[in-house]
């Protein structure tokens, strides 16, 4: 009996024939007898094998790491000689062994996965995906059973790693305080810049006002000087006017009584009738009247006409 198969271009096809290769390679399509014939179908795509490990820390606490690994085959003959990938003319394999590969992949992973986070303690294995991908995925590459298999790590992924709920709660518990002590800090540190920053205004400003009064200080020290130096300039001022008066004063003193020396022992009279020449009228006859006066014992009886009177007493330039 012949039978047709075809296959896609990510399939590796060998076509053994009485215990022989008869043909083999990727995509390949031919009729082939069928009670003669054995056909094994490696796939050559990319695969991607989720994951998931319970796994403990170095300070004893569980941990889940959940994750991805791609692998590819890249020597379908070595593949061939140690699983069976035989196909039915169905399409479907005979055997279970191509599931074999992802479960040795993960099982490899998971030896590695092992070794990396039993070294951190529980808060670091939750922040350091990126190291276990980065150990695990190169212990992986260089794997003995991954070579001798034939197999290519493409990539490794770790997409979370989950302690159990009760730790969680506990971190997420743990954590909320540390956040509300550092909002408490924050709060406290804004409260104290700001009244550091009041503190600073307060001082600036009494610094402006210390500033003020001393420069007001210095400006009435100014005024209070000038005005003592206009008031000693003044001082001395009436100091030299009243020397100046006080001589100007004995300088007339000196000068009359120069002048008046020589008449010091004369009789006023005599000098009365001395200055007679340009004396008033009315001051002779006033002198002549005290003169009667003074001798009024000696002179029995004088008459006083009304005309006399009338002139004494008339206003001068009538």
């Amino acid at each position: 009996m012949f039978a047709y198969t075809k296959n896609p271009p990510t399939t590796y096809v060998l076509h053994y024939q009485s215990g022989r290769v008869r043909r083999e390679g990727p995509g390949l399509a031919f009729w082939y007898f069928r009670p003669a014939s054995t056909i094994v179908a490696i796939p050559l795509a990319s695969r991607d094998v989720p994951f998931a490990f319970a796994e403990v820390t170095a300070d004893f606490q569980p941990v889940t790491l959940q994750g991805q690994l791609t692998y590819r085959v890249t020597d379908p003959r070595r593949v061939a000689g140690l699983l069976d990938f035989s196909i039915r003319p169905t399409g479907h394999y005979i055997s279970d062994d191509p599931e074999k590969i992802p479960e040795r992949l993960v099982q490899t992973a998971q030896v590695f996965a092992r070794a990396v986070v039993q070294r951190l303690t529980l808060r670091e294995a939750l922040v350091s995906s990126d190291t276990i991908v980065a150990e695990v995925a190169a212990a992986l590459r260089e794997a003995e059973p991954v070579r001798i298999l034939g197999i290519e790590i493409l990539a490794l992924t770790v997409v979370a790693i989950k302690p159990t709920p009760d730790i969680a709660r506990a971190l997420e518990a743990d954590a909320r305080e540390g956040l509300q002590r550092q909002a408490d800090e924050a709060i406290y540190a804004r409260r104290n810049a700001s009244v550091e920053q009041e503190r600073r205004i307060k001082e600036s400003e009494l610094q402006t006002e210390i500033a003020v009064q001393e420069k007001q200080r210095q400006i009435r020290e100014t005024q209070i000087a000038a005005d003592i130096s206009i008031e000693e300039r003044r001082a001395t001022l009436v100091e030299r006017r009243s020397e100046n008066d006080r001589r100007d004063a004995d300088a007339r003193a000196y000068a009359l009584q120069v002048n008046l020396e020589p008449v010091r022992n004369i009789d006023w009279r005599t000098l009365m009738a001395l200055s007679a020449g340009g004396a008033d009228p009315k001051l002779m006859i006033a002198l002549a009247f005290r003169e009667l006066a003074e001798n009024a014992g000696k002179i029995g009886e004088i008459n006083v006409t009304p005309d006399l009177l009338q002139s004494l007493t008339a206003p001068a330039g009538r």
